[in-house]
């Protein structure tokens, strides 16, 4: 595919993410939140930043990110090294994770933890679960046995860490495994399985997400039991515009921040990548051009990604957030919550790319429309669930426990195939949007109804709530076609008796 065509299917990609949140904004503002005419240009002008941005930022990740997994992968397999696939994929997961732009967005709203701890906390976590991952698929150990043993660690350590940690370690969890992390990692992850060469080979690549999705939630869940709590929420501000001139500054100040910020992220990608490129790899001229054209689209998209976001996304939805929750009928943030998990989730390019190669990798008998079906209900009833949070105050864990629950005997019933594909589900769900408008969204609302004290406990959450349906959602979707496998072998065998209870004088007769 020529470098035009491939930017134009991700601009493409792009807008379909980007424009239902864009339409529900501007229907909100010209009904029940109407907003000052700045901020909505402002808006508008983020929105198009995302666009641009993420159709850049996709384009390096397809030509950049995915050819040094398998590069990586493929290497670390030949070398039938266990001490060698451990080394690389601890690194690979901190260094691929620092980059993360899901995660550079929570930890900015986050008010109690500083940058640098939170990332590089979440970073070891992905490292740590990442060998994990590896290991479970070149030593066909069981994800869900896995999955059980680590959810128990998870809610064991969540009871001794102060409740303000709790939603950010889900929240982590959820950011970690965006459009950076996950083609990388799967990349890695189909390099490793191609060593065995059973039947259930190609099954365990998936899981890999979902594994690196607990990481985090343990690693932060530690921090909260030796990182003493400090600083608080500051509200969101609403830039002074008074003309286009002043719009157009906020834009170009902000610029050179995440210019230097994107680049220490990609610096340990660019250094690690050139360093196996000089002693293992040694590409030729041609394909290692493309690698670092897909860097230099990368970083680029990523400086016009975080700053359409911080200076035009994020302050809009945390203002609207905050008019329909000092409303009367603050009620209503429920279904408008639940038509946007909808959309969202739909219109999600990682969620389209994680559909499509279920249904190739299961010759079609996963149907990418009811993946996209279940996981529309699953992100829509996560959101509705989010937004009671914020209206009533109930603690996070009150949905996740028994959500969690849920998930974990589903996986006793569910085929195995089903499981790793809702638990990576999860963490793919909860992509771009849901960090940058959704969250936002929440802290603005929280804030309306019940002070700042409360968003930390109560508007930090929705991206864990976003991450958990899915396991819910797909796993009951295969306990249905199990059930509708079974009838239709039944049928089968029914008429095979049939048939062979004629004798061949009955059949010459018939």
């Amino acid at each position: 595919m020529s470098n035009k065509k491939l930017l134009n299917e991700k601009l493409n990609e792009a807008l379909t993410s980007v424009l239902p949140i864009t339409v529900i904004v501007l229907l909100l503002c010209f009904t029940i939140a109407p907003i000052p005419n700045n901020m909505l240009v402002s808006f508008l002008t983020g929105a198009v930043m995302l666009i641009v941005g993420m159709a850049f930022f996709t384009v390096g990740a397809d030509t950049a990110m995915t050819p040094i997994g398998n590069k990586v992968g493929s290497c670390i397999t030949k070398s039938k090294s266990v001490w060698v696939i451990v080394f690389v994929s601890f690194l690979l997961g901190v260094i691929i994770t620092i980059s993360e732009p899901d995660l550079t967005v929570l930890a900015n709203q986050v008010p109690t933890i500083p940058n640098a701890v939170l990332i590089g906390t979440v970073a070891v976590g992905v490292g740590v679960f990442l060998v994990i991952a590896m290991l479970r698929i070149l030593f066909g150990i069981s994800l869900s046995t896995l999955l059980i043993g680590f959810y128990i660690i998870v809610f064991g350590l969540a009871m001794f860490v102060p409740k303000d940690f709790w939603a950010i370690a889900f929240d982590s969890g959820g950011v970690t495994t965006g459009p950076m992390t996950v083609p990388f990692i799967m990349a890695l992850g189909v390099g490793v399985s191609s060593i065995r060469s059973d039947r259930h080979a190609s099954n365990d690549s998936f899981g890999l997400v979902a594994l690196c999705s607990i990481g985090p939630i343990i690693s932060v869940l530690i921090l909260g039991l030796i990182f003493p709590t400090e600083g608080a929420y500051v509200p969101v501000e609403i830039p002074e515009m008074e003309h286009s001139r002043d719009m157009i500054a906020l834009f170009i100040e902000a610029v050179p921040e995440y210019v230097k910020e994107v680049g220490v992220a990609l610096a340990p990608i660019v250094v690690f990548f050139f360093l196996f490129n000089t002693f293992i790899i040694k590409l030729k001229k041609r394909p290692l051009i493309k690698i670092i054209a897909g860097l230099v689209a990368a970083y680029l998209g990523l400086v016009l990604f975080l700053t359409g976001v911080n200076v035009g996304f994020m302050p809009v939805g945390n203002y609207i957030g905050k008019i329909i929750g000092g409303t009367s009928y603050a009620w209503i943030l429920v279904p408008i919550a639940m038509v946007i998990g909808y959309y969202i989730v739909k219109a999600e390019p990682a969620v389209h790319v994680l559909n499509k190669q279920v249904e190739e990798m299961t010759a079609g008998t996963i149907p990418a429309k009811a993946m996209e079906r279940f996981l529309s209900i699953g992100v829509a009833t996560s959101l509705a669930l989010a937004m009671i949070r914020v209206l009533t105050g109930i603690s996070v864990m009150y949905f996740l426990v028994p959500g969690y629950l849920a998930a974990l005997i589903l996986t006793r019933f569910a085929p195995k195939i089903f499981t790793s594909i809702a638990f990576d589900s999860g963490g793919v769900a909860s992509g771009p949007m849901t960090a940058t408008f959704l969250l936002p969204f929440a802290m603005g609302a929280c804030e309306a109804i019940g002070g700042v004290d409360r968003i930390v406990t109560d508007a930090f959450g929705v991206v864990a709530m976003v991450a958990m349906t899915p396991l819910i959602t797909i796993q009951i979707l295969g306990v249905e076609y199990r059930i509708k496998t079974r009838r239709e072998q039944a049928a089968r065998e029914r008429v095979q008796s049939t048939i062979s209870a004629y004798t061949d004088e009955d059949i010459i007769e018939l």
